[in-house]
């Protein structure tokens, strides 16, 4: 699930202490594509934190940094799973042992130094690995894409709320579990992304960590893995980032409203690029552009990822809007990211080869 930061005007917590010398001033990047990361520089200053559980955050927006950091920092860090730890073994039902409010617990937020509205920061994933040997999943009612909800309100009764734990068998890169009669097992492969990464949002804003939305936020999506850079506009000075809601996998659209769930070591590099805005959350590697829009009914969600990838390409390679417009409408891709969400949210992407040709 999804959502945390701070408002403007947080008080700033003490300075963290970092391994190395501060970084100097952010250069604006060329045109499109930005450049990614190649390699961590050598001195590059570090935060190594592990978070107290009184230490996590449960909104974006609305929180008091934790650390401060520069531009061009590592952090070393530990993020919960979505249901607070409280969930771990197939008896426990969130709604009876999670503590009201407490959903996709956010390490952070991280005041980045210098970042001001209108700046982004990109945000390097280095390593994701599951910090636990078990990881959980859930069905609440009332949440998921194909039941009743609050809104999608039908007469028809809810089904039960149910609880399923998987072990992870990291020697052969799976999550294991079984039908609740256990008459039936399955695995799945082991593939972990961050489902809630985001800024504070615009205006003072507080939203819960269940939103995604231009911020980022709880997205789900599987694109926000090791290897990929994260582009997140600057709404707030410090733009206040932070991560939690750690998924071992999850098919598309995530439609029972729950991935598989758990604790997670985070890695990243963080940098800031003044002056660049960046209004809809956008994921690159080398070979792939990506833009996450969030919105309902779904097919808003996908017209938001859709307008930023036909803007970037009018950008990248010089064409009218018009004929950017037939280019993305024949050479994108879609995917449903999740269903299940207060928004939804869809993946748009591009090859950057067919961009560069």
């Amino acid at each position: 699930m999804a959502a945390c930061g701070a408002p403007d005007g947080a008080t700033p917590a003490p300075a963290s202490t970092a391994a190395g010398p501060a970084s100097g001033a952010a250069v604006a990047p060329a045109a499109h594509p930005a450049p990614l990361l190649k390699e961590v520089p050598a001195g590059a200053p570090t935060l190594t934190w592990t978070p107290q559980h009184g230490d996590l955050v449960y909104t974006f927006g609305g929180a008091a940094p934790k650390h401060r950091i520069t531009s061009g920092t590592r952090i070393v860090s530990w993020t919960e799973d979505c249901f607070d730890g409280a969930v771990k073994t197939a008896d426990d039902l969130p709604s009876k042992v999670m503590a009201p409010g407490h959903d996709n617990p956010q390490t952070g937020p991280f005041f980045i130094e210098g970042a001001e509205p209108g700046d982004t920061i990109a945000v390097h994933i280095l390593k994701l690995e599951p910090a636990r040997a078990y990881a959980v999943s859930a069905f609440s009612p009332g949440f998921g894409a194909i039941v009743g909800t609050d809104r999608t309100a039908m007469l028809a009764p809810d089904l039960a709320e149910t609880a399923w734990r998987y072990d992870v068998d990291a020697a052969r890169n799976v999550a294991r579990s079984s039908s609740r009669d256990g008459r039936h097992t399955w695995e799945v492969p082991l593939a972990p992304f961050l489902g809630c990464l985001g800024v504070a949002p615009a205006m003072s804003e507080v939203r819960s960590t269940i939103v995604p939305g231009p911020f980022g936020g709880n997205m789900d999506c599987p694109e926000v893995r090791a290897g990929n850079t994260v582009f997140l506009g600057v709404n707030v000075p410090g733009a206040l980032l932070s991560f939690g809601d750690g998924h071992y996998a999850m098919g598309e659209g995530e439609i029972m409203g729950a991935a598989v769930e758990g604790a997670m070591h985070v890695e990243v590099f963080v940098e800031l690029i003044k002056r660049q805005p960046t209004p809809v959350p956008r994921i690159e590697n080398a070979g792939q552009i990506m833009f996450v829009g969030s919105g309902r009914p779904l097919e808003d969600a996908a017209r938001v990822a859709f307008k930023a990838m036909v803007r970037w390409v009018r950008d990248a390679r010089g064409m009218s809007e018009l004929d950017a417009y037939q280019f993305v409408s024949q050479t994108s891709r879609a995917t449903i990211i999740q269903l299940v969400d207060p928004e939804y949210t869809v993946l748009v992407t591009l090859a950057k080869a067919s961009v560069r040709t």
